[in-house]
């Protein structure tokens, strides 16, 4: 299945959910925002959001500094 991440073309192995993107992108335990189709998916749905073929994701991870 093909996506779009971040602007770049992403091949995923099979149907995945936004949880299993993050899982294979290592930011399972990140704080992160992910947009699907430019809709915010809440936290809570990550288990369940089922990413489709061409679908856009945006994932924004938090990053600290001084």
């Amino acid at each position: 299945m093909r996506i779009e991440l971040n602007g770049q073309h992403k091949e995923l192995a099979g149907p995945a959910t936004v949880a299993q993107l993050l899982l294979t992108l290592g930011l399972e335990r990140a704080p992160c925002a992910v947009e699907v189709n430019a809709k915010l998916v809440r936290k809570a749905l990550h288990q369940t959001h089922p990413l489709a073929e061409g679908d856009r994701v945006e994932v924004v991870t938090l990053v600290g500094g001084g």
